[in-house]
C-alpha cells in the first residue's frame, strides 16, 4: 500500500501535468486566435482607417470619384477585402488645416490641393502622394459689385485669399504675372468669411473656385480673372498618405487606387446620378456643377505627365517666392504604380 507521502507526490505530478497541458491548450487556442485576427485584419493591416477631405456637406462625403465610392459603399466594400473594417471620414475648411491633423496622426491620408501638401512637405512633413486625382482646378478673381472693373484698378485693394491654398498660388502666380504684387494688399479669410467680406464691401475682390464663383457672377459681382487665362496657374488635387501608415501598410497606395479605379467605373455609367449626387454634395445648382466638373477632368490613373509638369511648376513657384521653407525631389515624394 502506498504511503502517504507517496500519493501526496502523485497528486502533485498529476497537478502539474494539468497545468502544463492547460497551458499547451491556452497557448494553442491562442496561436489560432491570433492567426485568425491577422488574417481578418489583412496580415497586420489596421482596422480603422481615417481619411481628411475638404468642404462640407450634409452627406459628409467629398466629390469626385473618391465622393462617390464612399457614397454608394463601393470604396468600403473594396477596402474591406484587405482587412479595413472602419473609415473615418473628416472634412476641413482648407488644405492646411487637413495638413495639420495629417501631421499630428489624426489622419491616416487626405485629398487635397497642390499647394498645402507642397508646403507641408516643405516644413519636413512625413507624407508620400499616392494619387494626383485632377489637374484642372481653376482659381478664379471676383471683385464687389461697383468695385474694380479690371485688374488695374485692383491697385491699391484689398483681395482676400485662403492663405496656404492653390487659391493664394493662384493670386499671388496672377499679381505677379501683371507686375502687381506690390500694390495690393493681400489678406488670409476662408470662402464663406471672405464671401460675407466681399457682400459687405469691405474688401476689394477675393479668390474663389468653381460652382461658388460661378455662383457669385450670376449675383452679378464682376470676374475680374480666372486661371483659364494662364494654365500654368491651374491647381492640382492630390491624396497624400503619412508615412508612419505606410510603415504599417505598404500595400495601401496599390489598394486604394484600385477601390478608386472601381468607383470612377461605376461613376461613368451613372452620369446624371453622379451630377446630382455633386450638387447636393456642394449645395449648388445642376449646372454650375456640369460646367466646372464635367466627369471627363477626372484622371483615371494615378498620375499624368501633364499633372506632373503643374506640379512641379507649383513647387517651383512657393519656393521661388519664399512660400515653400524649402525644396525637395518631387520623385522622393511620390509613390508611382
Amino acid at each position: 500500500m502506498e504511503s502517504r507521502q507517496v500519493r501526496k507526490h502523485k497528486r502533485k505530478r498529476y497537478a502539474i501535468l494539468l497545468t502544463l497541458v492547460a497551458a499547451a491548450l491556452a497557448f494553442s487556442q491562442g496561436c489560432s486566435s491570433r492567426e485568425q485576427t491577422t488574417e481578418a485584419s489583412g496580415s497586420g493591416v489596421p482596422k480603422v482607417l481615417n481619411y481628411g477631405y475638404i468642404g462640407t456637406s450634409a452627406l459628409n462625403v467629398p466629390a469626385g470619384a473618391e465622393g462617390w465610392g464612399f457614397q454608394k459603399g463601393i470604396i468600403q466594400e473594396e477596402l474591406k477585402k484587405h482587412g479595413i473594417e472602419t473609415i473615418n471620414l473628416t472634412a476641413f475648411p482648407n488644405g492646411p488645416d487637413l495638413s495639420e491633423s495629417l501631421i499630428s496622426g489624426r489622419l491616416d491620408f487626405g485629398s487635397l490641393g497642390d499647394t498645402p501638401a507642397i508646403l507641408s512637405r516643405s516644413t519636413g512633413a512625413k507624407t508620400k502622394v499616392i494619387t494626383q486625382g485632377s489637374t484642372d482646378s481653376i482659381g478664379y478673381l471676383v471683385a464687389r459689385k461697383g468695385g474694380p472693373a479690371s485688374l488695374d484698378e485692383l491697385k491699391g485693394g484689398t483681395v482676400a485669399t485662403q492663405k496656404g491654398s492653390f487659391h493664394h498660388r493662384y493670386l499671388i502666380g496672377l499679381l505677379k504675372k501683371k507686375g502687381l504684387s506690390e500694390d495690393v494688399k493681400v489678406i488670409h479669410l476662408l470662402r464663406v468669411d471672405a464671401e460675407a467680406a466681399l457682400a459687405r464691401g469691405e474688401i476689394d475682390a477675393m479668390t474663389n473656385t468653381g460652382v461658388f464663383a460661378l455662383k457669385q457672377i450670376d449675383e452679378g459681382y464682376t470676374l475680374l480673372d480666372d486661371a483659364t487665362k494662364h494654365p500654368e496657374l491651374y491647381g492640382t488635387g492630390l491624396t497624400v498618405v503619412s508615412e508612419a501608415y505606410l510603415a504599417k501598410y505598404p500595400d495601401f497606395p496599390k489598394v486604394w487606387n484600385a477601390a478608386r479605379s472601381k468607383a470612377l467605373e461605376d461613376l461613368k455609367q451613372h452620369p446624371e446620378e453622379y451630377y446630382k449626387f455633386l450638387a447636393e454634395v456642394q449645395n449648388t445648382k445642376l449646372e454650375y456643377v456640369k460646367k466646372v466638373s464635367p466627369i471627363e477632368l477626372i484622371k483615371e490613373v494615378p498620375f499624368t505627365e501633364k499633372g506632373l509638369q503643374l506640379l512641379e511648376g507649383t513647387k517651383a513657384f512657393l519656393v521661388e517666392e519664399k512660400l515653400a521653407e524649402t525644396d525637395f525631389p518631387l520623385e522622393d515624394w511620390l509613390i508611382k504604380p
